[in-house]
């Protein structure tokens, strides 16, 4: 199973904002460590790669702040609903989508 550590960066998650460092195992979150904790020194030591994330922000997949669900346009719609559209997302990896918004109708 790989291990990946990812360092230093700013980890946001549903509740909090925190400076820490994720293991990923076997494409899983595994756990969360304060950054140059005996833990997190300790799954960088034996990690098959670590990524140096200082300076950046850590979320839990992607974020599409520019979708189209269900947009009026020319007198049709787009081809996305907001179940089929946020489906294929998920399946890309995104996990946050923020739709267009009309301006008017």
């Amino acid at each position: 199973m790989s291990r990946t550590v990812i360092r230093g960066g700013l980890v946001v998650t549903a509740a909090d904002e925190i400076h820490a460092d994720v293991l990923v195992e076997g494409g899983r979150v595994a756990a969360l460590a304060a950054h140059e904790s005996d833990a997190a020194r300790g799954w960088t030591e034996s990690a098959d790669r670590v990524v140096d994330a200082t300076g950046k922000y850590v979320i839990p997949g992607g974020v599409d702040a520019h979708t189209h669900m269900e947009l009026p346009f020319g007198g049709t719609f787009a081809s996305d609903t907001f179940e089929t559209g946020t489906r294929a997302a998920a399946w890309g990896g995104t996990t946050t989508v923020v739709d267009f918004a009309v301006q008017s109708v």
